[in-house]
């Protein structure tokens, strides 16, 4: 079983193309990111609203585009993509997913992840950055 730890992808980015791990540099993205190597995970994924699934050295273009704009249905196909492209290297029904993300990113995932976590559920911004920087202090 692989621990997989999947950070949702922020508005603000580099101007210009960069790995995921350094294009989202809000203050969010840097926690969570820091937060998600505290945990020791096989792998970290960032949720992109417009790639999908996106590795941390994959270089990417900066972009404007999230999920809280797109319909339920775009929501809905976005889900499915990430679904497909994680069950290509992972076992949803068997493999841990630790998810640092608000619900439009979670809400059409979860239900198929047999094994998941979601330390930041019904936390607004500023309690999210309250509870990573308490995490992150943590022996």
């Amino acid at each position: 079983m692989r621990h997989i730890v999947l950070i949702s992808c922020t508005k603000r980015k580099l101007p210009y193309a960069a790995p995921a791990e350094d294009l989202y540099n809000s203050t969010l993205f840097r926690f969570s990111l820091a937060y998600a190597r505290k945990l020791r995970p096989d792998v970290v994924y960032v949720l992109s609203a417009k790639h999908g699934l996106v590795g941390l050295q994959q270089v990417i273009e900066p972009y404007e585009q999230t999920l809280k704009n797109m319909t339920r249905p775009e929501r809905k196909e976005w889900s499915q993509n990430v679904l497909r492209q994680l069950a290509s290297g992972s076992d949803l029904s068997r493999d841990r997913f630790t998810i640092l993300a608000g619900h439009a990113y979670y809400e059409g995932l979860v239900s198929h992840l047999s094994n998941h976590s979601l330390p930041l559920e019904r936390l607004g911004q500023g309690r999210r950055l309250q509870f990573l920087k308490r995490q992150l202090q943590a022996p």
